[in-house]
């Protein structure tokens, strides 16, 4: 079965209502899941359109707070219609069937602007979808609008863009919903889509799920493919789903996981890439049990939980997190994890500029640029940008990576990062642990205003990228009553099935998430 088809364990049926049930009418939709969302239109209490609709009425009324979205599709409503007469006519569903998403700012869409938070791009319609956003449509999903990102997709601080400006962040709009992310992070916290897809070359997907209290997963390098996502270094990019459940992360992640022909790191190991596993499967059969984690045993990095270097009430948060999992049957033990590894001759590669080049040419004779550089010389980008710009003068541009003199190997090939990965992979075997664990950030969303002064805490850095191993973070609880903080579960290559099974028995152990304030229900206000 196609994994754009269904896939939950149970058929979902979805028809004209029966004669003597009421009329379809709007539901409510601020943390509307996918399995609550489906089992509404299963029993004819909504339509498509009705549930799209309430999603672009809740971007009108409350975006202007936070400023996340950067278009609307205008075409959701048509493409709601259209889901409503299939289901009305028996069609097979897709296991997205209505879900109204959001989606990254430099993720490719046919029908509405990519920019790549960049100005330089402003009006740049791609020919085509990327891969991931061409999955969700054919699993049935409303592209419903794009978000806002840190431009180019540098900032791990904080997400302004000179294309569409600044994002705050949902809890406290004076705080930042880090980067570069922050758009998808703050418009599905607030219930403006039901999930979303957002991209992570250090930071970007789990970084702003921890500011904004949801579900993110990176994945492993080469389980997803980044064909039409704009790059910012292609051997560290990775673009995965941002949710309010672990659940509803899974079931996105069912359907934008798998080799791709367009994207040669997803064809390495595509054996590996794409597991028979249905949601229900993954999230597993013991999440019920007062004990689910028994017999788990997990790994807290001690470099990256010092309480001394945390914010006490991080700090706090985490303590709780260790001693909710070992309620929950995991025992917790301390490793070190030599993190000088991640560093070194060939680790890094200043390839943004190679990378962007390779992109700009995917667009065709229309792109209004052929090199970021151009950005740079016209001086089409926000100030806080310059310098990064500036450091990709020099780089090469007529030839890949992999033949440059100082050897900029490709993941796969680079003998330091493969060294790292093994390295992490068997601090796991050495201790038998299904995971590694440690907090998200251990700092508190920074003030806007001092948010490069103030940033600090970032551990999704730290091992994820180097490395190439999947990672995921869950809310972990609130600091000071109001800002979110996350838990990050980091596993081994292309084992994200263990990662979704602890993520979720610890959020069914914690119920930590809640909405944030100012974004209240609309349907049935007066």
């Amino acid at each position: 079965m196609s994994p754009a088809r269904l896939r939950l364990g149970v058929a979902l049926t979805i028809g004209a209502p029966a004669s003597c049930a009421p009329a379809p009418a709007p539901i409510p939709v601020v943390e509307l899941t996918i399995s609550e969302l489906h089992a509404a239109l299963g029993d004819g209490r909504t339509t498509c359109r009705l549930v799209v609709q309430a999603h672009l009425d809740r971007i009108d009324a409350f975006d202007d707070r936070v400023n996340a979205i950067t278009v609307v599709n205008p075409r959701a409503l048509e493409v709601a219609d259209s889901l409503d007469r299939a289901a009305a006519n028996g069609a097979a569903l897709g296991a997205l069937h209505c879900v109204p998403m959001l989606v990254k700012d430099n993720f490719d869409t046919h029908d509405m602007v990519t920019t790549g938070g960049s100005i330089a791009l402003a009006g740049s319609v791609p020919p085509d979808d990327a891969t991931q956003v061409e999955r969700i449509r054919a699993a049935g999903a409303v592209v419903l609008a794009k978000t806002n990102m840190a431009e180019w997709a540098f900032s791990p601080r904080e997400t302004v863009s000179s294309s569409f400006g600044r994002t705050r962040n949902a809890y406290d709009p004076d705080r930042t919903p880090a980067g570069s992310s922050g758009g998808t992070a703050s418009g599905v916290a607030a219930s403006f889509g039901v999930i979303g897809l957002g991209s992570d070359t250090g930071n970007s997907i789990r970084g702003p799920s921890s500011h904004l209290a949801l579900v993110g997963i990176r994945s492993t390098l080469g389980a997803t493919s980044r064909d039409g996502i704009i790059p910012l270094a292609f051997d560290r990019d990775v673009g995965g789903p941002m949710g309010r459940s672990v659940e509803d992360v899974a079931r996105v992640y069912r359907v934008v996981a798998g080799p791709d022909p367009k994207d040669p790191y997803t064809t390495v190991h595509p054996g590996r890439a794409t597991s028979d596993w249905t949601v229900a499967s993954l999230l597993g059969s013991r999440s019920e049990s007062s004990a689910p984690l028994a017999d788990v045993r997990l790994g807290i990095v001690t470099t990256l939980s010092d309480a001394a270097a945390m914010d006490t009430a991080v700090s706090r948060l985490f303590d709780r997190a260790v001693s909710d999992l070992e309620r929950l049957g995991a025992e917790v033990v301390e490793v070190d994890v030599d993190l000088g590894l991640s560093s070194g001759p060939g680790i890094y590669c200043r390839r943004f500029r190679w990378d962007v080049a390779q992109y700009l040419a995917t667009l065709g004779p229309s792109a209004p640029i052929v090199d970021p550089l151009e950005a740079y010389e016209s001086g089409d980008f926000d100030s806080s940008v310059e310098a990064t710009l500036r450091r990709s003068v020099d780089a090469p541009v007529d030839a890949p990576p992999a033949e440059w003199e100082d050897g900029c190997a490709d993941f796969w090939e680079n003998p330091g990062r493969q060294a790292f990965r093994e390295h992490v992979e068997s601090v796991m075997d050495d201790s038998n642990l299904a995971a590694l664990i440690h907090p998200t950030w251990t700092w508190p969303p920074a003030p806007i205003e001092t948010a490069s002064e103030d940033y600090r805490g970032d551990n999704s850095q730290r091992i994820a990228p180097a490395s190439g191993l999947p990672a995921i973070t869950v809310p972990m609880g609130f600091t000071y009553g109001r800002l979110p903080a996350g838990l990050q579960i980091l596993g081994r290559a292309f084992d994200e099935a263990t990662l979704f099974r602890l993520a979720h028995a610890y959020e069914q152990g914690t119920t930590h998430r809640r909405p944030p304030d100012g974004f209240e229900e609309l349907v049935g206000r007066d």
